[in-house]
């Protein structure tokens, strides 16, 4: 399914890209200027969390692992795909009903399973291999004309706005080479995100992520932080975050009028640019970030305002790159 998603990624992007480019891993890149002797790369990850079969018992139900950061009480009751050899399969997700006791307090992943209607391991096994993927069956959603929610959001959405932003670069011109990336594997080990840097070698490094959202019921501002839909990008501050970068960002979003937020990554990021910031002779890196409710479930939820601005904000801002730019925070 992600190599699907990808091959609609780069069937958008070339038509605008003066260059497309995938890898070993299977990253998708659209080029801008790749003559350009200053690169900048723009990174979103086109991968989600998901399930992996890890056995089938005798009656034919299938148990799994998580791949990525799954939340077991979110799983439950869920309908899945599961990506089987040659075909998809729907399933259900069981629970145990309440009138026989339904499930513990403290259960994990590995007290549940999938029904996908065998009767037999050996009829599950003709269909599905150990190995093989699931993810949620869940239809997109628009809330109120301003909402987006569904799966698999964390973070298509940072795939959607590097394609775009490179649209809008093609369209209106850029004085230096922009390397959009839509990244595999971020979600388990950010290998797509060091193979793409790495072929690259950018000057510069952009990753647009999600982050969490605190403005719903039951979220402790005071410990996490105060980030709200519909109140502008987020910029990532801490140790890993190149500080020019990110005043670039603030001065780009303080001459459009927006409005942005702030995260802290005092040690790292948990984003493709920890991984493009270790490449090569090492790379300045920023985060930008769209606010999600509800992370890692089947109903996460972005605005596309939010969206909007964002794509704006790093259009304007590497736009007025000339090339020439130090990011070397002990020069002026």
């Amino acid at each position: 399914m992600e190599m699907q998603i990808q091959k609609k990624w780069i069937n958008y992007v070339k038509g605008f890209a003066d260059e497309i480019r995938t890898d070993h891993a299977g990253n998708a890149i659209g080029i801008l200027n790749p003559e350009a002797p200053f690169k900048v790369m723009i990174a979103g990850h086109i991968d989600e969390i998901g399930l992996v079969i890890n056995r089938v018992d005798e009656e034919g139900f299938l148990h799994f692992e998580k791949m990525g950061g799954i939340n077991p009480k979110a799983a439950v009751g869920m309908k899945v795909t599961v990506l089987g050899a040659g075909k998809t399969i729907t399933g259900v997700i069981g629970v145990n009903a309440q009138h026989h006791g339904g499930l513990k307090d403290d259960f994990d992943l590995s007290d549940l399973f999938i029904d996908c209607g065998f009767k037999t391991k050996a009829e599950a096994k003709a269909h599905v291999q150990i190995g093989d993927l699931a993810v949620y069956k869940r239809e997109s959603e628009i809330l109120m004309d301003r909402y987006v929610s569904g799966r698999g959001l964390d973070n298509r959405t940072g795939a959607f706005i590097v394609a775009e932003v490179l649209k809008r670069l093609a369209e209106g011109g850029t004085k230096v080479g922009i390397y959009a990336a839509s990244t595999v594997n971020e979600e388990t080990n950010m290998g797509g995100a060091y193979f793409a840097a790495a072929g690259i070698q950018p000057d510069l490094a952009i990753a647009c992520d999600v982050t969490f959202a605190t403005d719903y019921p039951g979220v402790n501002k005071n410990k996490h932080g105060d980030v709200r839909l519909e109140n502008g990008p987020v910029l990532a501050k801490g140790a890993p975050v190149n500080i020019k970068i990110n005043k670039m960002l603030e001065e780009t979003a303080e001459k459009l009028k927006m409005n942005v937020q702030y995260e802290l990554t005092p040690r790292m990021t948990g984003t493709d640019a920890d991984r493009m910031r270790l490449t090569g002779k090492g790379v300045p890196v920023s985060l930008v970030s769209l606010p999600l409710r509800y992370m890692h479930s089947p109903v996460e939820t972005v605005s596309l305002k939010d969206m909007e601005e964002e794509i704006e904000l790093l259009v304007n801002m590497l736009s007025s790159l000339t090339g020439k730019e130090s990011l070397n925070p002990l020069e002026d």
